[in-house]
């Protein structure tokens, strides 16, 4: 576990940490102001650690706990597996957060909230209060959604779904297939993280095969009756990767039976699968964290308040990004990143008296097919009386000029650089 801020070095240890952030050192990390946690470090939990302290003025104490010293988008690491970006450009450190917005950075888990004593429970052993506090733990994999799936599994079929290292593994299993082979996916069924994401995966795992194995053979085998961008992605496949893709629907495949990750086989009622590489991404879940504090449904997600992202079942409590039930916004780093911003301003109103405005949301998922063809799908959004919901939408459409396809991809790359921006400092 390690503290890091502008006003002293770095702090190890529990007792370190019990110092820097309880009543014991107020001269030290100004412990009167009002203090503000937040639980993860991606684009939800780092943006409003950013936002919190930049707008607050130093009038709030920001603590922001992630174990990970280096955070790895989820979004864009697809363009990663199609050799479109490195894998270091999608890697983003906490130093600005900490030495340009005085953020105390903790690299530590969250094991338990305290809700009663107001307080984050660490591995280290310290406890961390706070007068509000942001969950913003993304998602954790339902290993056993998909009979024979496991973490261990993970290892030969990775899921990917979390960016970092299964990222990296779900490449080498790429560029190692052997010439000719059979690639299969076993997407996720709703609700999941990034809903185009499967497709913009395949159509990059289809460009990298194109490039170096142009006869392998991709099988999708879809929990899911339709998807996302699906007439956008079939009709790019169509013309990228002419005979390459098969997606087979559940009324086909009748649903999986089993994967074996030692003789790489998928059962289906269809058919067994033989696959020579193969990504498999189960059902998902609100972050562990969440369910042990108790801020989730019966489906794992955390139901909030839509104005202010509060917790349904915790006021002093705020959840934003993938683990909240946010109604029509898919779960996507620019929802993350949106949501972060209203909740953030939330807590400034609530902790000193800042003046604080209607809540508005905003999403766009942009998708990779091919070489400068870029689609792209969105919406805005308002504060309903029960749920957030839609006030315009739009989304990319078959037949689109090439310099318009090209247009959107430079859109999408300038976008990545804005948001980083925007969530790291």
């Amino acid at each position: 576990m390690t503290i890091t801020r502008r006003r002293f070095n770095v702090l190890t240890g529990a007792s370190a940490l019990t110092l820097g952030l309880c009543a014991s050192a107020p001269a030290l990390l100004g412990a009167a102001k009002p203090r503000a946690v937040i639980i993860g470090g991606g684009a939800g939990g780092a943006t409003a650690a950013r936002y919190i302290a930049k707008d607050s003025k130093g009038a709030i104490d920001v603590t922001l706990i992630e174990p990970t010293r280096r955070y790895y988008t989820c979004f864009f690491s697809n363009l990663y597996l199609g050799g479109f970006r490195t894998f270091d450009s999608i890697g983003h450190g906490y130093d600005k957060l900490a030495t340009e917005y005085d953020i105390n950075v903790v690299h530590d888990w969250a094991v338990s909230i305290d809700r009663d004593k107001k307080q984050v429970v660490l591995a280290s052993g310290a406890r961390v209060p706070y007068d509000r506090l942001i969950v913003a733990p993304g998602i954790d994999i339902k290993y056993d959604s998909v009979p024979g799936y496991s973490v261990d599994a993970a290892g030969v079929m990775p899921h990917a779904w979390k960016s970092g290292t299964q990222a990296q593994l779900l490449k080498a299993k790429i560029d190692g297939m052997k010439e000719g082979g059979t690639f299969v996916m076993v997407p996720p069924p709703n609700p999941f993280r990034c809903p185009p994401g499967p497709y913009e995966r395949i159509s990059m795992i289809a460009h990298a095969f194109k490039q170096k194995n142009p006869k392998a053979k991709i099988i999708i085998l879809d929990p899911k009756k339709k998807f996302s961008k699906q007439g956008l992605f079939m009709d790019g496949w169509q013309q990228h990767y002419p005979g390459m893709i098969e997606w087979i629907d559940p009324g086909s495949h009748g649903g999986i039976k089993n994967v074996n990750p030692d003789t790489m086989e998928i059962v289906t009622d269809l058919d067994t699968f033989k696959a020579d590489a193969a990504c498999v991404i189960p059902a998902q879940k609100a972050g562990t964290i969440a369910a042990l504090a108790g801020l989730t449904d019966k489906n794992g997600w955390c139901p909030i308040k839509p104005e202010t992202m509060q917790s349904s079942v915790d006021e002093n409590i705020h959840v934003i990004g993938d683990a909240s039930i946010a109604a029509a916004m898919p779960k996507s780093g620019f929802s993350a990143n949106s949501q972060a911003k209203s909740a953030a301003m939330a807590i400034r109103a609530a902790l000193i008296d800042a003046k604080a405005f209607p809540a508005r949301y905003s999403n766009t998922c942009w998708s990779l097919i091919g070489k400068n063809d870029g689609i792209k799908v969105g919406a805005k959004y308002k504060a309903g009386a029960e749920k957030i919901e839609p006030t315009s939408k739009f989304i990319s459409k078959v037949g689109e000029t090439e310099d318009l396809r090209a247009q959107t991809y430079e859109e999408s790359v300038g976008w990545y650089s804005g948001i980083t921006a925007d969530i790291f400092g």
